[in-house]
């Protein structure tokens, strides 16, 4: 099996109970369908001998009730199926991403996840009542070929001799949908993609004023998506209208062979009025097609829900921490991001309690680093230990609760801003969530607001420098031996940004503290500067020796009159 046939195997043994009971309310359907022509046939030809047939009268009633009935009940038990499927490959698809992490998001674009996990995991949940519904679709025509026998076999031979056509005809729809409907979804993501990106970055094309080149860059894949669209109504359309040439040819030739039959005395006319109904029952193409339009799109929103979940998911180990101080160690550490070394070979050793700034220009590897350095990735190659416990080998929660992070760019996750503040493996005690906020200077704006730290996040109007210090409160509270900032002071003034590192070199639980620089400030007051070049480590010692080296003030591009200042 594929992976996507797998995961729609697993959706199905999720429905399965649900799927049971259409899959039987549908064949009861069908099965009610194919013994109304009889009936009627035989009621018939009871009313035109002038013999009784009131109980047959009522029996046709009965069935005509039942099939509505059951009618019903498969649109309410397909419905709710459909909605059980598609949460379940949801929630799978969902927390793979979020257990695969960074990884993703490399290689699939944001919008592109999210109309994976939106709108082909709709497509791809209607699997189960899809193919319960196909076993009916096949089944009425099967059997309404098997009565049509039963009421005269030459019918019945009329019928067969039409047959490979209407296979022929079944088969090129399911090929060729199904290559269309796969562009059609990528198409879609990639619009996605870019509609994200220009979302993400509205300020900046408001500000450039080039709100119409961006529209039409958002929709540039547009008309290949209407290729795709049309395509796909092209090959319905076809199929349909071959259909509607083969299938009434069928009932004709059906019709004539009864009627002949008819003239011949080998049957009565009831007979001829159950062979015309069931010759209509089985050519019931358009119920085969459209069940199987269903299932096309299912298995297309599948194998590109399963392109996701063949992202590797973060493997962790079982040990703890022992007693240490946050030593860190990275031995010949290599990241590639495509045919690009990132970081070549190197090798750091962050001693406990150290707090060092990584400098360098940009696209040097300095974020990479942080990702790596906390485990947010793997390197391609090479060791990272922690009080010599190798990264890889620590639970989950082990490292979560030993390694802290803030960005430049912090997510309210939660309800409240508290819950953004204990977001992490564990919860922090009240007053250490209260201490970190205090230390990251967020205190004061949090107080301000109404319901302080119980303030919805959506109801709270912060600005860049104060989502930063709700990041780095969070940050503080979690970390226990070791702290990355990844430019999580980049939106702060200069008196925040000086009382909050005073808080990071003294009043933060974690002893060892990493922390991208792009100030030439912020690297003065580290321990260490850690000068990254090319992805090797240049040079590793103070900032006050280091700044006696022309190429390193030239990172930050400060005049020799501001360095007194630094």
């Amino acid at each position: 099996m594929t992976p996507a046939d797998r995961l729609l195997a697993g959706a199905l043994r999720h429905s399965a109970l649900r799927a049971t009971a259409l899959l039987l309310l549908t064949a009861a359907s069908a099965g009610l369908g194919l013994a109304l022509p009889a009936a009627l046939g035989h009621t018939l030809d009871l009313l035109l001998d002038h013999r009784p047939a009131a109980g047959w009268l009522t029996l046709c009633a009965v069935l005509t009730c039942l099939i509505v009935l059951l009618d019903a009940l498969d649109g309410l038990l397909t419905g709710t199926t459909d909605a059980r499927g598609t949460a379940w490959i949801r929630r799978r698809l969902t927390r793979h991403l979020l257990a695969a992490g960074p990884r993703a998001t490399e290689r699939y674009g944001t919008g592109d996840l999210v109309t994976r996990v939106v709108g082909n995991a709709t497509h791809a949940g209607t699997a189960p009542t899809a193919l319960a519904a196909s076993v009916a679709a096949v089944l009425t025509p099967v059997g309404a070929l098997a009565a049509l026998a039963l009421v005269d076999v030459w019918t019945a031979v009329a019928f067969l001799l039409g047959m490979p056509l209407l296979a022929l005809l079944l088969r090129a729809f399911a090929r060729d949908t199904g290559d269309c409907v796969g562009r059609y979804q990528e198409s879609q993501g990639d619009m996605a993609g870019r509609l994200v990106e220009a979302v993400g970055g509205a300020r900046t094309i408001a500000a450039a004023g080039t709100q119409r080149r961006e529209a039409a860059r958002i929709l540039a894949p547009l008309p290949g998506l209407a290729g795709h669209g049309h395509r796909m109504w092209h090959v319905l359309g076809r199929s349909t209208a071959q259909a509607a040439m083969l299938v009434p040819l069928l009932q004709i030739a059906v019709l004539c062979v009864a009627g002949v039959r008819l003239s011949q005395g080998a049957l009565t006319v009831g007979a001829l009025l159950a062979a015309s109904r069931y010759a209509a029952l089985a050519t019931g193409v358009g119920q085969i097609v459209g069940r199987l339009n269903s299932l096309v799109h299912a298995r297309a929103a599948a194998r590109r829900i399963a392109e996701a979940l063949e992202v590797p998911a973060m493997p962790y180990g079982r040990r703890q921490l022992g007693a240490g101080d946050g030593t860190l160690k990275l031995h010949g550490v290599t990241v590639r991001r495509g045919d690009r070394a990132v970081l070549r070979g190197l090798d750091l050793t962050v001693p406990g309690g150290t707090s060092l700034a990584v400098v360098g220009r940009s696209g040097t590897g300095k974020s990479v680093l942080a990702a790596v350095a906390g485990r947010l990735a793997d390197p391609d190659s090479g060791m990272i230990t922690l009080d010599d416990v190798p990264l890889r080998d620590l639970s989950h929660d082990a490292l979560r609760r030993a390694v802290g992070y803030a960005f430049e760019r912090p997510a309210l996750l939660g309800t409240t801003l508290r819950d953004t503040l204990t977001l992490g493996s564990y919860a922090p005690e009240r007053e250490e969530v209260e201490a970190a906020a205090e230390a990251a200077c967020a205190a004061p704006f949090i107080h301000r607001l109404p319901d302080g730290y119980a303030t919805p996040c959506a109801d709270a109007p912060l600005s860049g420098g104060e989502l930063q210090r709700l990041g780095l409160a969070r940050a503080f509270a979690h970390a226990e031996r070791l702290l990355v900032l990844d430019d999580a002071t980049s939106s702060l003034d200069t008196v925040t940004e000086l009382n909050v590192t005073h808080a990071l070199l003294h009043d933060v639980k974690a002893g060892t503290r990493i922390v991208i620089a792009h100030r030439a400030a912020t690297a003065a007051r580290a321990d260490l500067v850690a000068w990254l070049d090319d992805g090797r480590i240049r040079a590793l010692a103070p900032h006050a020796e280091l700044w006696e080296l022309p190429a390193y003030r030239a990172l930050f591009a400060t005049a020799p009159k501001e360095t007194a200042h630094v």
